[in-house]
């Protein structure tokens, strides 16, 4: 397994139920020379600092509605705690890691979303400074970023997390994608009970949502899969963090969670 590597996304609520089995074996694969790259969310905690603050919380089609004070939110919260808490438990588990914000040496240049009249500070990726990632897998860590991006001007942009990770895999040309969640996969009702699809197609994935079995924060996820598949990704596993060794079998066998796929 020498000289692999893969972008795993995973939301830091997700990530901070996750035992230390898990990060002990992000610390085993890094041994190993199989090298992951965390790119991380956290929207549950930062819509709890957003209603202790008093700010409402809006989203349109899965993503956050950010204003000013909205994004200072996010920043603090993605960028400040929930990066350093993996950071800690990676370190406490034996993984060099550092943490990074999309703003530290324009790691993620971004650039408005199309409908930023109504999403306000939203951002697609335009640009990921990968040379910057390699530096830090070249010192022997681990690198873990968060979500933030910036433009020429220095605006601040909140990207979805699963948006980010996508990018981050198709500039770095890795062959996998894993995106962790607290699901197995994704499931449709067949003969009235929910199963895991194994393998979906582009094609699957549109029908879904227009029927409405892909949903909410789901559809961020899949767009980023699919996006990411036409970039140099080979595939894309949607898996469930709570499986023993998730990440280690998901590398070795390939064949857990739901493999996303061009048609």
């Amino acid at each position: 397994m020498s000289n692999q590597r893969f972008v795993m996304k995973c939301g830091g609520s997700t990530l901070a139920a996750l035992p230390d089995a898990f990060f002990e074996d992000i610390c085993e694969m890094q041994e190993k020379g199989v090298q992951p790259i965390i790119v991380h969310g956290g929207g549950p905690a930062i819509n709890e600092t957003l209603g202790k603050l008093g700010i409402e919380s809006r989203f349109v089609g899965g993503l956050r509605v950010t204003d000013e004070a909205t994004l200072d939110v996010v920043e603090m919260v993605l960028a400040g705690r929930i990066n350093k808490e993996i950071v800690r438990k990676l370190q406490k588990n034996g993984a060099k890691s550092i943490g990074l914000s999309g703003t530290d040496g324009n790691l993620l240049v971004a650039s408005p979303i199309a409908n930023a009249q109504e999403m306000g500070f939203v951002g697609d990726i335009t640009g990921v400074n990968a040379p910057l990632i390699e530096g830090i897998i070249g010192l022997g860590y681990l690198p873990v970023i968060a979500p933030i991006g910036i433009d020429e001007a220095g605006q601040r942009y909140n990207i979805n997390a699963d948006t980010a990770a996508g990018a981050v895999a198709s500039h770095l040309g890795v062959d996998t994608m894993i995106v962790v969640t607290d699901v197995p996969g994704i499931m449709r009702t067949v003969n009235g009970e929910k199963v895991v699809l194994s393998q979906v197609t582009f094609a699957d994935i549109e029908e879904m949502i227009l029927s409405g079995e892909i949903y909410g924060g789901m559809i961020p996820k899949v767009r980023a899969a699919m996006n990411c598949l036409y970039g140099n990704v080979k595939e894309v596993l949607i898996v469930d963090g709570a499986m023993p060794r998730v990440l280690s079998r998901a590398v070795t066998e390939g064949h857990i969670g739901t493999r996303i796929v061009r048609d």
